[in-house]
């Protein structure tokens, strides 16, 4: 397939599915740990290194339910071991199955004051890169600091907080939107 018959949705397409296959290996696999796929290369559009990988989340569209799951296991119980095998169960059934239930948009999550997080909204934009196995995509994307009335901001805080329990409520949350009609993938898809 030639690089022109990748169109930007083939892209988008092929990019969630393969994220989404990332994290059910890291589920099933590797105790939830996130794998080198699912940490992104973040660069200034110069080519400055702003981050060389933050841990990206992959969110469905409609977020209700896993935030539901996720803040319930959390305030049920004070163990947080208990709390992480209740989750990586959730994530290793079916959360993962379908790509198409998924967005694009991704979200991370910083400490307050963190100078990654300035920096990157400080642009508005950056490229950020993913590779694993012999897949690799570099793309442009939008930055918006998420308020935390917005259901991106509840459903990034409360799947890091199932993993990490020390989390504070002073999290700063930054959705990454990419642009498409700009992005990269070898092997094309």
């Amino acid at each position: 397939m030639s690089v022109d018959d990748a169109t930007p949705e083939r892209l988008k397409s092929h990019f969630v599915g393969w994220q989404c296959r990332l994290r059910q290996m890291a589920m099933r696999k590797d105790g939830g740990r996130p794998s080198q796929g699912m940490r992104a290369r973040a660069i200034q559009s110069g080519g400055e290194e702003i981050s060389p990988g933050i841990i990206m989340l992959l969110l469905p569209k409609d977020t209700g339910e896993s935030t539901y799951f996720f803040r319930h296991q959390t305030r049920r119980s004070h163990d947080p071991r208990e709390v992480y095998d209740k989750v990586i169960e959730y994530l290793q059934g079916t959360h993962y199955q379908s790509a198409r239930s998924f967005s694009d948009v991704m979200t991370a999550s910083f400490s307050a004051g963190s100078e990654t997080a300035a920096a990157l909204l400080d642009k508005g934009e950056c490229i950020l890169e993913f590779a694993q196995f012999n897949q690799f995509y570099r793309m442009l994307c939008r930055l918006e600091d998420v308020a935390t009335d917005d259901p991106l901001y509840d459903a990034t805080y409360w799947h890091n907080r199932a993993f990490n329990p020390n989390l504070g409520d002073d999290v700063k949350v930054i959705s990454f939107a990419p642009d498409w009609s700009s992005a990269q993938a070898d092997p094309t898809p």
